[in-house]
């Protein structure tokens, strides 16, 4: 992997995004974005998570995200990996009204088969692609980049429409969102 997607700077703010296997679009049910945020919630309260901006497509997810002192990023974000994972797992495995769950569990169990890094399912890709951005340019571009996605996806026509990101708290800073941010710009 190339240096330029590694975490360098522990007290660095990153553009991270990470994506299901297969890019498998797990997360068109509020039920799997739920435990996603859930999830985030608990790293920012427990884990040492600065979250400056979020986004969960359906088969992705898009932070801008540091970790506080005493903390590490990659840490922060491998622990929410495997637990989310499991967590996806054991829901899509119980739940009775998941139309896809065979199909989906089959493509995590395959890709789990094909990593010695897993025992049995493999839910994420194992990269997270961190970006670093140092400069207010480069803050606004993925910034953009992240609010915009749901509406390059066509889910909704204003980027403060979509309830599973922070670009509503951007729009109205007195809007109280899923997860708390500080605000970046």
């Amino acid at each position: 992997m190339s240096r330029k997607y590694k975490f360098t700077n522990k007290d660095g703010i990153y553009f991270i995004s990470f994506s299901t296997v297969s890019w498998v679009d797990v997360f068109t049910r509020v039920v799997y974005k739920d435990i996603l945020v859930e999830n985030l919630r608990y790293c920012q309260n427990n884990k040492g998570l600065e979250l400056f901006a979020w986004c969960i497509m359906t088969n992705h997810v898009h932070l801008i995200a540091r970790a506080q002192e005493g903390f590490l990023l990659p840490n922060i974000l491998r622990d929410f990996k495997k637990h989310t994972s499991k967590l996806l797992i054991k829901t899509i495995k119980e739940n009775q009204q998941e139309s896809r769950r065979a199909w989906m569990l089959e493509i995590f169990r395959t890709a789990g088969e094909n990593n010695n890094a897993n025992c049995s399912f493999q839910f994420w890709q194992q990269d997270n692609h961190p970006i670093e951005i140092w400069s207010e340019k480069v803050i606004l571009q993925k910034l953009n980049y992240l609010h915009n996605n749901p509406v390059v996806a066509g889910i909704v026509r204003h980027p403060e429409d979509y309830l599973y990101s922070s670009a509503r708290n951007y729009f109205d800073e007195n809007y109280r969102g899923l997860l708390e941010i500080k605000f970046i710009t």
